[in-house]
């Protein structure tokens, strides 16, 4: 991530907009804590990545399926005791990991994020998978929709939500190939930040979108 990275801030319930992001003198305030989680947050998600893959494509023997099943309970059973809110969820503060190290995102990295766009690296995984080998259209969306947010928020210096969003799929976006995904706001009027982005496997255009975004008001949810 270069020094035009997207403001590392460390959100509390006491101190929020939105219901999900800080206030932006917070912002300026914290220094993201690459700690939480520990040294080996980052290898337990890539194991759950890969088990979403290998989930994702699974086809097991009814024994295979049950001492997978006794395995997962267990699993749950162990993580049970470090499920916390999502104020003091590492994916806030773990700008070190793919997607902040949150599961529920098409890995990304973020190569550079400023007023003029946010350029990312995103691959999709098999989990990700729509089929024939291409990437489904609603895991392209989610992708994008973070993305996009992400250049509407560092463009306004102010917190958004996502009002509309159209998306455009001009060809086939592959599996397992880092792409090229760059945002932008075009323009902004009052608290509308007007934002387009595009998704490349090489010089192919995958695709394109179009974004609305509305600034909050503190506290706003």
């Amino acid at each position: 991530m270069s020094e035009q990275q997207a403001g590392p801030a460390l959100p509390s319930a006491e101190h929020h907009e939105g219901g999900f992001r800080p206030m932006m003198e917070l912002i300026e305030e914290h220094t993201a804590d690459t700690t939480r989680g520990g040294p080996h947050f980052g290898a337990l998600i890539e194991q759950v990545r890969t088990l979403m893959d290998r989930a994702r494509l699974a086809c097991p023997s009814d024994d295979e399926a049950l001492e997978a099943i006794a395995i997962l309970e267990k699993l749950n059973e162990k993580l049970e005791g470090s499920v916390t809110d999502e104020w003091s969820s590492p994916t806030w503060t773990r700008l070190d990991l793919p997607s902040r190290g949150n599961i529920t995102l098409p890995p990304f990295t973020i190569v550079k994020a400023g007023r003029d766009g946010v350029d990312a690296r995103v691959t999709f995984r098999p989990f990700h998978l729509g089929g024939n080998a291409a990437a489904h259209g609603g895991q392209i969306a989610i992708a994008l929709d973070e993305l996009l947010g992400m250049a509407a928020a560092v463009h306004s210096g102010n917190v958004t939500r996502t009002g509309s969003l159209t998306i455009d799929y001009r060809s086939i976006t592959p599996l397992d190939t880092e792409l090229r995904v760059h945002t932008w706001a075009e323009r902004m009027e009052g608290r509308k930040v007007y934002v387009r982005g595009t998704v490349h496997a090489g010089e192919r255009l995958c695709a394109e979108a179009n974004g609305l975004f509305i600034v909050l008001k503190p506290g706003q949810q």
